[in-house]
């Protein structure tokens, strides 16, 4: 059994919603002729999503990260996105699945899709999904940005599998054991033992003050262990009576973070250093900093908020 470096909270990308309890949709209802998918056929890398592949196709994204797009034969932004979509799956080789959603022939699962995400183009990661941003009126180049975004946050957290000419998701290859410390942290993990988990992490950190793997974890571990007794209600009202307080920021912020509000986070950590001096400036610039561990240096909105905190300090 292989088992990862170290804990990772639930996806943790605003608005992400999970695909993978809606089960399998219902039959379609009676319609015209479907549409020519955008772009051909399928093939390995580009599936046609219908009601009855929609859950096997939401399963595969724990292997591979999905993009789900929404289109319609007379609709040429749409087909143009899908088309766009199609050829840089191809030209990755499959370490991405493009799944092609033809609203006229499978409306139930479309209107699935855009009513839990809110989206007609969708990032799926460990059945997680991820509204992306409108690309009716993007350039190829653009939409190529934000598939390296969706591949990044796909890698941090965990999803690297690639798929094979027939379109199956590869079994990835087995691990190599943790290093004894790292498995005694995350043994201590699965038994809820967070305080011998931190203990572990930092006996790796001051055995080796470059291992970056306990360095995430003992940011994870530090996270779930500062939030375990925290009351969410009492928490959030404290923060919003008090918006000098440092420490109900730091609180909320944590609490965004594990709900999933990592812009929200990082926005009150930026404010709370613009707000204070000195050592109270300095602690929520060490949270912040902690968080973006937490989060992944690869997530793109680190990168936003470190140019943030910048500025905030200069």
């Amino acid at each position: 059994m292989t088992q990862p470096p170290g804990p990772r909270p639930r996806l943790d990308v605003r608005g992400a919603v999970d695909l993978s309890t809606l089960g399998r949709p219902p039959a379609p209802a009676p319609g015209g002729p479907a549409g020519t998918p955008a772009d051909g056929p399928a093939t390995g890398v580009v599936v046609d999503v219908t009601e009855a592949s929609f859950p096997e196709v939401v399963q595969q994204s724990a292997q591979v990260p999905v993009v789900l797009t929404l289109w319609a034969t007379r609709d040429t932004a749409s087909s143009s996105v899908t088309a766009t979509l199609v050829q840089i799956a191809e030209e990755l080789a499959g370490r991405l699945l493009v799944g092609r959603i033809d609203v006229e022939r499978s409306p139930q699962v479309a209107q699935a899709v855009s009513a839990q995400s809110g989206s007609t183009v969708v990032a799926v990661v460990k059945g997680q999904a991820v509204p992306l941003p409108p690309l009716d009126q993007a350039t190829p180049e653009q939409i190529r940005a934000v598939v390296d975004q969706v591949l990044q946050m796909a890698a941090a957290n965990g999803v690297t599998g690639r798929l094979p000419d027939d379109g199956e998701p590869q079994a990835e290859p087995e691990e190599p054991p943790l290093p004894p410390l790292h498995q005694a942290a995350y043994d201590a993990i699965e038994r809820d033992d967070l305080d011998a988990a931190v203990a572990a992490y930092t006996q790796a950190l001051a055995e080796n003050p470059r291992d970056e793997d306990a360095r995430v974890g003992l940011a994870q571990v530090e996270l779930l262990r500062r939030t375990r007794e925290v009351d969410p209600t009492a928490a959030r009202a404290a923060a919003a009576a008090g918006p000098t307080d440092v420490d109900a920021q730091l609180v909320v912020a944590d609490l965004d973070v594990l709900g999933g509000k990592v812009e929200d986070a990082f926005a009150r950590l930026v404010d709370t250093v613009r707000r204070t001096a000195g050592e109270e400036r300095e602690r929520a610039r060490v949270r912040l900093v902690e968080l973006f561990s937490v989060v992944g240096d690869a997530d793109p909105r680190v990168m936003t908020a470190r140019r943030a905190l910048a500025s905030a300090l200069y």
